[in-house]
């Protein structure tokens, strides 16, 4: 879901096409179909289907191949180190809430008081706070432990529990700014930060509720999995104690208030040369905030607990293992983005759509959604398509303008599929089958998508 900064410099400047349009399009079809099949029927790992997947969109653009080699390292190399080390830590962080007890202090102070009917709207209100500042993935991975804790203790599918809290947090990363794609969408287009802010949360409520507890409970009935073992707690005869509930709140929560205290210093401060700003700014870097948290949670989630020095060490150890191939998977998925990006599949789609003779709100929205559909970026997306639209929203209103940046974040979200990193984290965190995340995470995306396009415009019937 996220983007290192080279990957999303080269998304603006609009990577020219390799090779005719038709010809890229089938390299990229041919690819996606290669690698599901891979998967589906022949079992190939999925690190091995994505490398085979990137030489077919070389192969049929007919790409020189040590090109493609170098796009594929690049990617699979920045998504590694950057999505990658923020699963690392968070996977530690996790395992250290799961193994003191904290999860299900969580759980049983929040999402144990709500009914059964009631849990997904809990899920979803914990997934949409969690994901107003923080990166998809890092909510991902902290959530991932009362995920599986919920689901657990309420006997309800984990796609009926995760759907919800993973729709709250993906329609932050999409709509809501100081995410990177609506921030650097509202400066492209000169729109104002906290109209947009507003308009934002606005259209995301009802997008939330619809993609979120209202589909969760839907496909729970066609997607029955039970939650992995990934973060299993230690047995609670084990502990001396669990941490209280506010200390476990404190923890969680203090990555979060690192970044939104980074995030508010850029808009109310906004000068690079203040010294509050700078320290925030270091404070509230996703990697800086994320190994703070996994610092302090050593005692206030592993001393709290009673682990001593040994057991701490044991548990940092115990997290990692589980997360290699997620690792390998989803770093693998930036490589074949990237070689998908380098073709300049992206850019002629986008000329393809600016032919067509739509309103501006819907034109922003299927450029994003194809740039999406190409390069598998909700950044990439909405960074390209607010690029494209700025000489037509010459003269729109604060409000129009504000509307316009929404629409391309809605259409950021649609379709998430085999060649967006953010795909194969849910599928590994979530033990499902390639269909099984079709038919969950990617149609969640599509209604998110959907949903938030029919909001926006209803919004602009009435604004």
């Amino acid at each position: 879901m996220t983007l290192s900064a080279p990957v999303a410099l080269a998304a603006a400047n609009l990577v020219e096409p390799v090779a005719a349009g038709w010809q890229l399009l089938v390299g990229a079809l041919a690819a996606i179909a290669v690698i599901v099949g891979l998967i589906t029927w022949l079992k190939v790992h999925p690190f091995l289907a994505l490398i085979l997947g990137a030489g077919v969109v070389g192969a049929v653009a007919g790409q020189n191949i040590n090109d493609v080699v170098t796009s594929f390292s690049t990617g699979f190399g920045s998504t590694a180190s950057g999505v990658g080390i923020l699963i690392a830590l968070g996977a530690m962080f996790a395992k250290l809430l799961a193994d003191s007890g904290g999860a299900d202090q969580i759980v049983d102070t929040i999402v144990g008081r709500a009914s059964a009917r009631a849990l997904p709207w809990a899920m979803v209100l914990v997934g949409a706070i969690i994901g107003m500042p923080m990166f998809f993935e890092i909510g991902l991975v902290l959530l991932m432990p009362v995920i599986y804790l919920v689901s657990r203790r309420s006997g309800q599918s984990l796609i009926t529990i995760g759907i919800p809290a993973l729709a709250g947090l993906s329609a932050m990363h999409g709509f809501i700014p100081p995410h990177p794609g609506p921030l650097t969408a509202v400066q492209a287009l000169h729109a104002d930060l906290g109209l947009t802010l507003g308009l934002g949360i606005l259209a995301a409520v009802p997008t939330i509720v619809v993609a979120g507890p209202v589909f969760g409970r839907i496909a729970g009935r066609w997607i029955d999995v039970a939650a992995p073992e990934t973060f299993d707690p230690r047995p609670s005869d084990e502990l001396e104690h669990r941490p209280s509930f506010g200390i476990t709140l404190f923890s969680i929560l203090l990555p979060v208030v690192l970044m939104l205290g980074k995030s508010l210093a850029d808009i109310i401060i906004d000068d690079p040369t203040q010294r509050l700003q700078q320290v925030l700014d270091i404070l509230g870097t996703p990697l800086v905030a994320l190994l703070i948290a996994v610092l302090v949670a050593l005692f206030t989630l592993g001393r709290t607990a009673g682990m001593g020095r040994a057991e701490i060490s044991g548990v940092l150890d115990r997290s990692l293992p589980p997360i290699a191939g997620i690792l390998l998977i989803v770093s693998a998925g930036g490589g074949f983005k990237q070689v998908l990006v380098d073709t300049g599949i992206g850019t002629q789609l986008a000329d393809w759509a600016k032919g067509a003779n739509f309103s501006v709100l819907v034109l922003a929205w299927v450029l994003a959604v194809l740039i999406r559909l190409a390069t598998g970026s909700a950044t990439v997306a909405t960074i390209t398509a607010s690029s494209l639209v700025t000489g037509l929203v010459q003269g729109m209103g604060s409000t129009e303008l504000s509307l316009v940046v929404l629409a391309i974040g809605a259409g950021s979200l649609f379709f998430s599929h085999v060649n967006d990193a953010g795909f194969w984290l849910v599928k590994e965190y979530f033990g499902l089958s390639v269909g099984q995340t079709i038919k969950s995470w990617s149609v969640m995306e599509t209604l998110l998508s959907v949903v938030g396009l029919l909001v926006v415009l209803l919004i602009n019937l009435v604004v």
